[in-house]
């Protein structure tokens, strides 16, 4: 990634690194000398301090000419620890004589000459003088034949009659510092190449679970709230790490709750509509059913009022059609508030096991009269029980509008069937009404479980149908969670239904109760 910690870092760590190769190059470059020269002028100072105190108790004119192999005195020694360590000659001359007494230079003549020119101011090439003492001074003079620098001290010891000359070269430093500055490059680009390297590699741990914050923040983006920060670092990251998965545990059960809410709340809107468009059509509905019956009683009974009915027989008519009007309209009332209240709910279905044929030659025997007076046969051969598992009363319901309607739409032969079929591997039992008669229109079949539809009006009226029976129906099977239906057959029109095939067992009630 272009703008990662660990591509930053990682630059950062170049940044820094080439910072510090750079300040050391440059300290190497204008600091180096001027320390080294100071370095070195002190090494003169502390070797002046300790040849001025030995002369002070041994006068150089009692002292043995200096020779590398007679170095025993004190002197001897300073001398050439300071040859071999500091590479600085002495020349240490007489003031009297002139002679150069002690000297650990190989041309001490040479160096005696230029100690007389300085003193005598008879010296031509050019001196900078770096630092002057009383008896002494500390000089850079400078050699334009081999172009090399040398640092100097020269002047009188404390006994005044003894002259030095101390010589160090310089031009060793400007070598060290060039030396040191390409040893400096060539480290420094490895250490730097090395460096970056570990730290690539290095910052992945720390990295890495950034990275997986980060991929767990965008699942949460998403809302899915299942992934989980898996690592185990004490550290700061880790504590992110494990606030993130509670954030993500109280973010999850705090939209499930919303979910919950809203889906509530729609289910409560989508009810308060539903409960208002059947409030809606349940009043259009029984509003143009009973404009009828309402209207026929309203009529006959005026006219009994009036006196239009003088002779009994006229009366007894006048006063049935409103008691059957009235009948009518009671029983509608009585069906449409069982159909509200299965619709909402509010009776379900108690499960029980009983025998589906005996209620069938129940329904038969109640029906007798009415099947009488309609002048129908009925059949029902089924002897033996079939048990089902059901709400006893209300499959009893079903079976009776199922043959009520078949009784009243029977025609020709004015035959009804009831046949029981046991379906093995559906493990159910099918119940089929059929009676002969014009058949139902295809388009017409899908709309016969619709509150108060009626193929043909004129008969339905007829017999006082209500269109709300197989309604009835509808609604009992959807409680049962069973499959019902119509359907046209050769020689008339067959409804059917569904049960659960069941054993003997205690009643209970349906699921969802």
């Amino acid at each position: 990634m272009r703008h990662s910690i660990r591509t930053r870092m990682t630059l950062i760590f170049i940044g820094v690194t080439m910072l510090m190769l750079l300040a050391v190059w440059a300290a190497n470059t204008w600091l180096l000398e001027d320390y080294y020269v100071r370095n070195k002028i002190g090494i003169l100072e502390r070797c002046y301090t300790q040849i001025d105190e030995i002369l002070r108790e041994n006068p150089l004119s009692e002292m043995e000419p200096y020779s590398e192999d007679n170095n025993a005195d004190e002197l001897s020694e300073l001398i050439k620890t300071m040859g071999e360590r500091y590479n600085t000659t002495i020349v240490l001359v007489d003031n009297v004589t002139g002679k150069a007494m002690v000297s650990s230079a190989r041309d001490k003549a040479f160096l005696a000459r230029r100690l007389f020119g300085y003193a005598l101011d008879q010296y031509d090439e050019p001196v900078d003088l770096i630092k002057e003492h009383e008896d002494y001074v500390i000089q850079r003079s400078y050699n334009p034949i081999d172009r090399t620098a040398d640092l100097e001290a020269w002047g009188f010891f404390a006994d005044g009659s003894t002259l030095f000359i101390m010589a160090m070269p310089l031009s060793s430093v400007w070598e060290s510092v060039e030396i040191s500055n390409r040893f400096l490059l060539l480290v420094g680009s490895v250490v730097m190449a090395a460096g970056c390297a570990a730290i690539y590699f290095a910052t992945r741990k720390f990295t890495q679970p950034v990275l997986e914050l980060a991929r767990l923040s965008e699942e949460m983006t998403r809302l899915n709230f299942d992934v989980k920060f898996e690592g185990h670092q004490q550290d700061e990251v880790g504590i992110l790490g494990r606030n993130m998965n509670e954030l993500s545990d109280k973010l999850k059960e705090t939209i499930t709750e919303l979910r919950e809410a809203n889906l509530q709340l729609q289910k409560d809107i989508d009810e308060k509509i539903q409960i208002d468009e059947m409030r809606k059509e349940f009043i259009a509905n029984v509003s143009h059913e009973l404009k009828t019956p309402i209207a026929l009683i309203q009529g006959y009974a005026e006219g009994l009022s009036v006196g239009m009915c003088e002779d009994e027989e006229s009366r007894n008519y006048y006063c049935g059609v409103i008691v059957d009007e009235a009948v009518k309209m009671n029983r509608m009332v009585r069906q449409l508030l069982n159909l509200t209240a299965l619709e909402f709910g509010r009776d379900m279905p108690v499960m029980e096991v009983f025998d589906l044929a005996s209620v069938i030659r129940g329904i038969l025997t109640s029906s007798s009269i009415m099947i009488q007076q309609k002048e129908a046969k009925v059949v029902f051969e089924q002897q033996e029980p079939v048990m089902v598992r059901a709400d006893e009363f209300k499959i009893e319901e079903v079976v009776t509008n199922y043959l009520t309607n078949a009784l009243n739409h029977a025609d020709g032969e004015r035959r009804v069937e009831i046949r029981l079929q046991i379906m093995e591997e559906e493990n159910q039992v099918k119940t089929t009404v059929f009676n002969t008669g014009e058949p139902i229109p295809e388009e017409a079949i899908p709309q016969l479980w619709t509150k108060f539809y009626k193929v043909d009006k004129a008969r339905t009226r007829a017999y006082g149908g209500s269109g709300i029976g197989l309604s009835i129906v509808k609604a009992i099977m959807e409680s049962h969670h069973q499959q019902y239906g119509a359907r046209n057959v050769p020689g008339g029109v067959e409804f059917w239904f569904t049960l659960e095939r069941g054993e003997e067992t205690e009643a209970q009630p349906a699921e969802g109760q």
